[in-house]
Formats: structure tokens, sequence, C-alpha cells
């Protein structure tokens, strides 16, 4: 019997989608005939290909609608804010595309008598994309655009939560009239993904993920001498300084705190804040919170959606649980959230003080609803725990002095500093972390650097 895929839904625990998985002889199938169209693919006229990729997006955007309530029943994020997704891809997507021609156009060193010089950049050959389902189209699309566009082939493998992406991918490649085995897709297991990234056929591997599946990526790929992206987990912090607009932060730090439950790898899980504001910061956070209301992602009322799975949940409970058993405080009263049910996805946000960094809430990656916040006496205090951390992807300071920014971003670990905003990607900006938070960039033009190789024309003239 062929194992099959089962999306169980997190809004009321029914199976939404089954697939069957695609075995071994699916993976050797897509990888002969990504490779054949490669060689096609490479040599279609950059152009062409950019026309191609913008006919998908805008199939991609005529869906949006439908993509966004069928994205909610898989994953949990309430139908009023999954539109937004879609709206991030589209940005993002005719972003990379209309950067293509000049991030891939040839770099040509001084000119020098008697020579022609100049380096060029290829295609890597066939690029295999292993997406999470957090934020199924805008974390994939970072890969799969920039990827297409600078010649490559792909094989997206996208996660069991979310394998309709994989599949709305398809339709709109198709619908635009790209070339045959350019683009597909796999629903695969663990060891099946692990034989696809393997495989010498394959030029790149991109993973969005956990460290965990980071580093059984890189297990995988350790007899290789292949690129890999690697976007993966974060502990994201925020400093509020002393001269910051209060009401400010507070709205954008509780937005970056609870917005789909917390499960994004840039929210806010840390804030750190100076004594002079902290009270007045933490009774505004604590009021704004309560003002969420926690249930069906379906309702158009609803601002917090179920986590993807209870699994997740009681992992973000434990972890308070623990912290509060440690000597934390919450302040938030989950009775004030009805839907809360212990043992289901349906869990209510939650503010802690009284917290340290002795306490797994304030170092293990939650991704839920949960956010520790701690007194600060000064700048100096509060990079020393922003830079306490095994991640560094994005981290946010909250002033009214922008060279104080630039300065405290010179000393923090991460690779976004914002000020002033956070959990956001800007396409136009590297994306891009430290420390167990991944090794690689995508978007900005830089992105296109990991998904092509360079190759120098050094050409001598003879008389």
């Amino acid at each position: 019997m062929t194992p099959v895929l089962a999306t169980v839904s997190p809004v009321d625990g029914r199976v939404y989608v089954e697939r069957p998985l695609d075995g071994p002889a699916a993976v050797e199938e897509a990888l002969a005939r990504a490779s054949r169209a490669f060689r096609d693919w490479r040599s279609t006229p950059l152009e062409r290909r950019q026309e191609l990729l913008s006919r998908a997006v805008d199939a991609m955007v005529a869906r949006a609608p439908a993509i966004a309530e069928e994205l909610t029943w898989q994953m949990g994020r309430p139908v009023a804010q999954t539109p937004g997704e879609m709206r991030g891809f589209e940005e993002r997507a005719r972003f990379m595309i209309a950067a293509a021609p000049s991030a891939l156009a040839p770099v040509e060193p001084a000119p020098k008598p008697g020579f022609t010089r100049f380096v060029r950049r290829e295609p890597v050959g066939v690029v295999a994309v292993v997406a999470p389902w957090n934020y199924p189209y805008l974390t994939s699309v970072n890969a799969v655009i920039p990827a297409l566009a600078a010649g490559n082939a792909v094989i997206l493998k996208h996660s069991h939560q979310t394998p309709l992406c994989a599949e709305r991918y398809a339709e709109a490649f198709a619908e635009a009239g790209l070339p045959e085995g350019v683009f597909q897709y796999l629903h695969l297991d663990h060891a099946d993904t692990e034989r696809l990234v393997a495989d010498p056929r394959v030029g790149f591997v991109c993973f969005t993920g956990s460290v965990a599946g980071g580093r059984a990526v890189r297990g995988a790929l350790s007899g290789r001498f292949v690129g890999m992206g690697l976007e993966l987990g974060g502990k994201d912090p925020a400093y509020v300084r002393a001269d910051a607009d209060l009401a400010h932060a507070v709205e954008n730090l509780v937005d970056g705190s609870f917005f789909n439950s917390g499960q994004s790898c840039c929210g806010i899980e840390r804030i750190y804040v100076h004594a002079r504001l902290h009270d007045a910061f933490v009774d505004a956070f604590v009021e704004t919170t309560r003002g969420y209301r926690l249930g069906n992602p379906l309702d158009a009322g609803t601002t917090l959606g179920p986590m993807v799975r209870a699994q997740a949940a009681d992992f973000v409970r434990g972890q308070v649980a623990d912290a509060l058993r440690d000597g934390a405080r919450a302040l938030v009263d989950p009775a004030g959230f009805p839907a809360e049910a212990p043992g289901t996805p349906y869990m209510a946000p939650q503010v802690l003080v009284g917290v340290d960094h002795s306490m797994r809430v304030m170092r293990e990656e939650s991704f839920g609803p949960v956010v520790g916040i701690m007194k600060v006496g000064s700048d100096e205090e509060a990079v020393a725990l922003m830079n306490d951390s095994d991640y560094g992807l994005t981290a946010s300071v909250w002033t009214r002095d922008e060279e104080a920014a630039l300065a405290l971003g010179d000393r923090i670990e991460t690779g976004t500093v914002y000020m002033n905003r956070c959990d956001y990607l800007d396409p136009a900006l590297a994306w891009t972390g430290v420390k167990d938070s991944g090794i690689g960039c995508t978007l900005s033009p830089l992105g296109y650097e990991q998904l092509t190789r360079p190759k120098s024309f050094h050409l001598r003239t003879t008389s």
C-alpha cells in the first residue's frame, strides 16, 4: 500500500488534505526531467524567463482569495490575515524578477589592452527547495522565483502541513507556459527528502526549517561539495530604549510577538526594556495583549488562531510552566480567552516577567504566543543580553535616536537590525542569519549569488 500524506487541520482536527507520498522512483524521474529541462531553460533568454515568471505570479495573485482560505485550513492563521501572505508573495516575487538583469549581469574589470575579461554568473543546475508550513509562500518564494529566474530548474518539497502550496505553484507555472520539467514538486517523507538533496544532480539546496532539520540536510550533503542555504530558527530580541515612542513600541511589539500565533522565525520572543519605561511598557503591553481574540480562524473577528498542532502548543505551555516554577510571573489570565483548551492547538497568549536567561523560555525557540520581558539599566546590558543566544536572525531597537540604533546595531550579533519595526522582510535587503539561525542569503540582488556560480572569461587577443 502506498504511504499517504495526511494534513490534519488545526482548525477542527479533521484531515483536510490527503496525498500519496512520492517514493524513490518518483525522485529519480523528477531529477531526470529537471536535468533535461535545465539544459534548455538555462539557454532561454532572461527576458523570456522574466516574462513567464511574471505570468505565473499573475496566476497566483488571481487565485489569492481561494489560496488564503485553504491556507487557513492547512495551518490555522486567521482568515482575516492570510490574504497578507499573497501580498507579500507578490511583492517579493516581482522584486526578484525585476532585480534579475542587474544581479545576473557580467562583472567587467577595468579595460586591459589586448584582453577581454569578464565574470559571468551561471546557473547551478537543479535546485532543491525544502519549505516549511508557517509562511509557506513567503518562505518558498525567496528561493523558487530567483532560482528559476537565474536559469535553474527547481524541485520543491513542501511541508506535509501545507502540501497544497506546492500544487498551487505547479498550476500557476503550467498556466504561465513554463516548459515541462523546469518546475516540479514532490510529496516526500524524510528519507526520500534526504535522497533528493543528496543526489549528485542537485546543484544547490535551499532549506527553511528547524535547526535539527538543517543539521539533517547538512549531514545528507556531507559527502558532496555542493552549496546550501539554511534558514533555521530564531529567538529574536527587542530592546526598548528610554527614549522610545512608548505607544508605537507597544503596538508593534505585541503584533511582532503574537501574529501568526508567534509561529514566525523572526517573531519577537524576548524583550528588554529600559528601567525608565519598563513598568509603563509592561502595563500597556499586557492591556493590548488582552484585546486579542482567540478562536476559530475562519471567523473574520478572530485575531489569534490555533497553533499548528497540539504538540506545539503543549511545548510552549511546558516552557511557561517551567518559568513559573522558577520564579517568573504570568500577567495574562488564560480565562480571558475562552477558546483556550489545554491539550489542543488553541493557546492563549502569555506575557512573562521576572524571567532570566536561566529559563528555557528565554533561551529555547518557543515558536508560539509567549514572550518574556526583562528590565535593563543600560544599552550595554541590553546588548549583552540580546547577544546571549544561540540564534541571530533579527533584532530590533526602539528609539528616537537613529545614530544610537546604528551604533547598537553594529554590536548586535544578528542578520538584520531593525529600528522601530520588527517581524518584516524587505525584499530589497538580504535575508540572512548568524549562529544557529543558519547560513546563506536570500532576497535582494545578493540572493542571486548562491543560486549561481561565477565563471571567469580571460581572452587574449593575438596579432
